[in-house]
């Protein structure tokens, strides 16, 4: 096939491309004009004025749609009602955000909003399940949204294409019954706890990565700070938030689709609850399954769920006791910084670029052929999907473990690296390689208090932006995970 030829066929897959997203835009505007026509449809048909009463307090399709959900006793007509004047926010459109609201959908919850300023990318597509290929680049929560509105028309859906900031929460949050914390970061699920506690709503929290996940409802019931009697708060569960060396995203730490999936029907089955559940007389004694747990979902052990009951409200908690420091007006005004509360989640930049080489540099010195070590710092599990040619691989947690207890570690990492010893007293460099350029650092550092570049007669150092680089500037091919 000659150069014409190609230079044909891409101009027909361009045209074929273009001619698709046209039909998609066009069928996505069709849509929406049939959305609106069923909700002006359902407007016109819904409850009658005081002249002629409403038999039925449910449409007839509703009655078809909810009907097996509301013979089970804990839901019945009056939980389905609860549930259509319900309205609940979904704070990520995520793993997590994705399995919540298509529940929440399906259940016929009134109102339905969704947070989230993030786009559809293809890394998504295996666990957010809402998306679809051809929505990637589309904002998410619109993408979502486009799904739950042909899965059920009746309820409404707002899309917030923002971020949530301290300085937005409030206002957003007010609109709502029950919030969902289906974030990733500690900040952030700093910020909607807090949140929801001054505007007095519960929260429905979960968290998931690699093949575990957590689920807690919190400020459940919702009360005013400082009385004791309201559920506990993120704050009192964590005073403190993780070292920001120990919070690993679902992009680095890695994620078992059904595991996030689970986290997120579960969110939604407590969520169910909150809203119809009847109100607890004062006279009565809260049963076990009132009281505030921590459910921790491990699929890989057996039994996989096990809970453990969490205390009530502490007594000098910053958003929830009688001393609170947190308050709307911190919040608006930007004096409750959680960025600095839970500590910056920017890379680290550890190493001068004296120390650092690109990913083409290196390249050129491979096929120069010049002696030298490269030490690959991710996973094993990582190492096996691709790897650079002659790269040795060191997990970064086992090099910081064993150098740590290790009383001879620098002949116990020398043996790791050189089985031979006689390469060892070498002055070849060492590179250190890692998916992004961040644990590649560390490991540099580490080397170097170890005394493995000689005070300076050898290089140690790391390839600048790790494999994504790579991909970026030497291979295209390079898998992308």
């Amino acid at each position: 096939m000659d150069n014409t030829d190609i230079a044909d066929l891409k101009a027909t897959h361009a045209s074929l491309s273009a001619q698709i997203s046209a039909a998609e835009s066009q069928l996505a505007a069709l849509k929406e004009s049939l959305h609106a026509t069923e909700k002006l449809m359902r407007s016109t048909n819904g409850p009658p004025d005081e002249s002629s009463p409403q038999k039925w307090p449910l449409l007839e399709d509703e009655y078809k749609r909810y009907g097996r959900q509301m013979i089970v006793s804990q839901i019945g007509l009056q939980g389905q009602l609860k549930l259509r004047s319900s309205s609940v926010l979904l704070v990520g459109a995520g793993g997590l955000g994705c399995p919540a609201a298509l529940y929440l959908a399906g259940a016929g919850v009134g109102t339905l909003g969704m947070v989230d300023g993030d786009r559809v990318e293809e890394s998504n597509l295996h666990r957010q399940v809402l998306h679809r290929t051809r929505n990637v680049g589309k904002y998410k929560v619109d993408s979502a949204i486009q799904y739950l509105e042909e899965l059920n028309p009746h309820p409404t859906y707002t899309a917030h294409r923002e971020h949530l900031s301290p300085q937005n929460a409030p206002d957003i949050f007010a609109k709502y019954d029950v919030i969902l914390d289906c974030t990733d970061n500690p900040a952030t699920r700093y910020l909607i706890s807090d949140t929801a506690v001054l505007l007095g709503k519960p929260v429905v929290s979960a968290s998931a990565l690699r093949t575990d996940g957590q689920l807690m409802v919190l400020n459940n019931p919702p009360s005013v700070p400082g009385d004791s009697t309201g559920g506990p708060c993120y704050r009192c569960v964590f005073p403190k938030p993780p070292p920001v060396d120990s919070v690993v995203s679902c992009a680095d730490g890695g994620i078992v689709g059904p595991v996030v999936g689970t986290m997120g029907v579960l969110q939604a089955l407590e969520t169910i609850k909150v809203i119809t559940k009847s109100p607890v007389q004062e006279t009565q004694v809260s049963t076990t399954g009132d009281r505030p747990a921590l459910h921790i979902f491990s699929a890989y052990n057996n039994p996989p769920l096990r809970t453990i009951r969490l205390r009530g409200r502490r007594a000098d908690c910053a958003v929830c006791s009688s001393n609170a420091t947190v308050t709307l007006h911190t919040l608006r005004s930007g004096s409750t910084d959680y960025v600095q509360f839970c500590g910056s989640a920017n890379s680290p930049q550890l190493l001068s670029a004296q120390e650092r080489i690109s990913a083409s540099d290196y390249k050129r010195i491979s096929e120069l052929k010049e002696s030298c070590t490269v030490i690959d710092v991710r996973d094993q599990t990582q190492f096996g999907i691709c790897k650079l040619e002659n790269s040795i691989n060191i997990p970064i947690t086992q090099l910081m473990n064993e150098t740590a207890t290790n009383t001879d570690a620098v002949s116990h990492v020398r043996s790791l690296i050189f089985p031979d010893a006689t390469r060892a007293d070498e002055k070849a460099p060492i590179y250190f390689v890692c998916r992004l350029g961040n644990d590649s650092q560390l490991a540099v550092r580490k080397f170097k208090e170890l005394g493995f570049d000689r005070n300076g007669e050898r290089f140690v150092g790391d390839i600048r932006g790790g494999f994504k680089s790579w991909k970026a500037e030497v291979d295209p091919e390079w898998p992308e995970y």
